[in-house]
């Protein structure tokens, strides 16, 4: 695909990855958003065109919708839910990060597409690493909740696709991804450290990686048309890990507040977090969950445009504004 030329289709355009995607595209394809619904179209830039294909699911039509495309960037997803409601959560997510995923990628087929890029999470490998000991590419996936046993069932069902056709895809899995307007449980914590709420979190020596979403987002734009990206996995991260404790501090660093962190005993925290039911809040403050993005490098020569404290510098000024 030459510059500029490229057709893509890109779902979830409208948000978090999506909406700093598209810009990095702009000067090198065509790009079409597949929306939900035409209120999204609002916060679509005015170079991306719309197309309706309602709700993501077995059902989806996707006919119109690739017509012409060279590309698929697959962002569309049912994310991670704290405050589960449905009775039954792994239909929910099957219905559309399986399935929907899975009919997209034979849609896919039919329309002669090319490459089909789709973004994982690394919950597919598993919720924690031990020290010294970063997940890869080469590790047996250990998925622990639906939303993870979604998104590997969607991967094997685009590798089985691929395998039986001319598409090409490219999974990749990120961790807690971060920047300008991020949502869920990082926005949740730069609130606290802006409204300095003192944490027990000053001990906590563990080490996580993240994503900067334009360091994600660098990458899928490699991963268009570089010849060695087809059929292939990819973990990535920042390639700088740090604590609970240090990105707290970081994040207090960039918005010029106070560090209220202070020193809590593990094994309380642990009691604590058992009475209380949450476990889940315990595993991300206090354990280890590291990515070796070697392969990255190596086969695409890919290295992150921005460094960590960049990232969090962006994320904390689009807060503050």
């Amino acid at each position: 695909m030459s510059r500029g030329s490229a057709k893509i289709l890109i779902t979830g355009a409208t948000g978090f990855v999506g909406s700093a995607l598209c810009p990095m595209l702009r000067d090198r394809a065509q790009i079409r958003a597949a929306l939900w619904s035409k209120t999204e179209e609002p916060d679509l830039p005015p170079f991306v065109s719309p197309t309706v294909v309602g709700s993501i699911s077995r059902a989806t039509k996707w006919k119109e919708a690739l017509e012409g495309i060279d590309a698929v960037i697959h962002l569309a997803a049912r994310v991670h839910v704290m405050r589960e409601m449905s009775r039954n959560p792994l239909a929910e997510f099957r219905e559309v990060n399986t399935y929907g995923t899975e009919t997209l990628a034979r849609a896919a087929v039919a329309a002669g597409v090319k490459r089909f890029i789709y973004l994982s999470s690394i919950k597919v490998n598993g919720e924690q690493t031990e020290p010294g000991k970063p997940f890869t590419e080469n590790d047996p996936p250990n998925p622990q909740d639906p939303y993870a046993v979604s998104k590997l069932e969607a991967e094997r069902a685009l590798v089985e696709i691929a395998e039986k056709s001319a598409l090409e895809f490219v999974i990749v899995r990120p961790p807690i991804m971060y920047g300008p307007n991020v949502k869920a449980n990082f926005l949740s914590l730069m609130k606290l450290v802006d409204r300095a709420v003192p944490l027990p979190t000053r001990s906590i020596d563990n080490k996580r990686s993240f994503l900067f979403v334009r360091n994600l987002t660098d990458f899928l734009a490699r991963c268009l048309d570089h010849a060695r990206a087809a059929n292939q996995l990819f973990l990535l991260s920042d390639g700088h890990d740090v604590s609970t404790a240090e990105l707290i501090y970081t994040l207090a660093h960039a918005m010029g507040r106070r560090d209220r962190q202070f020193s809590f005993p593990r094994p309380l925290a642990k009691r604590a977090a058992r009475i209380l039911g949450a476990e889940n809040i315990y595993r991300r403050l206090w354990k280890s969950l590291q990515i070796d993005s070697t392969k990255a490098g190596e086969r695409l020569d890919w290295r992150p445009p921005f460094c960590f404290t960049e990232g969090i510098e962006a994320a904390v000024n689009r807060y503050l504004r």
